[in-house]
């Protein structure tokens, strides 16, 4: 096993269904991501995981030429129902691979999730952040292109046409 498989079995264990090792180069930042955030989601302005308190997308760009591999993972075929449960699964799932990952030497690990950050009912932007420990910029706040980074990794990603069709969600967890 590489030295690095064990967080992507990690992963698994907690409950993602896919998980690899991927170069950061295969992450693909477009400023057009960021609009999408500010015009069709709600969360815009309203969670520091979001624009415009996220990095931007130049910021991105340069701190992934910061790190030489990353940890994608995506748990799959999510009902609506089950929706803000899984987000906010996957949310501790990646700050607390995060924390192991820093823990072992990896002292640069940071991870990014999807969608706003929801630990809060409502996050007071006016006030410091009250879950510093696992609250994560989105990717998409950042201008990540998950769909084009999905398919550059291997892993599929559909687009949910309907608000009662199940859907996936990805994190990227960067390492040093």
């Amino acid at each position: 096993m590489k030295k690095l498989d064990v967080y992507v079995a990690r992963a698994l264990k907690m409950g993602a269904t896919k998980a690899k090792i991927i170069d950061p180069a295969t992450v693909v930042v477009e400023n057009w991501v960021r609009l999408k955030c500010q015009y069709g989601c709600g969360g815009y302005g309203k969670y520091y995981s979001c624009p415009p308190y996220a990095p931007t997308p130049d910021y991105t760009r340069k701190m992934l030429g910061e790190y030489s591999k990353g940890l994608f993972l995506q748990i799959e075929n999510i009902q609506p129902h089950e929706e803000r449960k899984i987000a906010l699964r996957l949310k501790r799932m990646v700050a607390d691979i995060e924390r192991e990952i820093f823990l072992d030497g990896y002292y640069k690990a940071f991870g990014m999730t999807s969608g706003p950050c929801k630990f809060c009912r409502t996050c007071d932007t006016a006030e410091l952040c009250k879950f510093p420990e696992l609250a994560r910029p989105s990717m998409e706040a950042c201008g990540i292109d998950v769909y084009q980074t999905a398919h550059n990794n291997g892993l599929k990603l559909e687009i949910v046409k309907t608000e009662d069709s199940p859907c996936s969600y990805l994190s990227l967890i960067l390492i040093q």
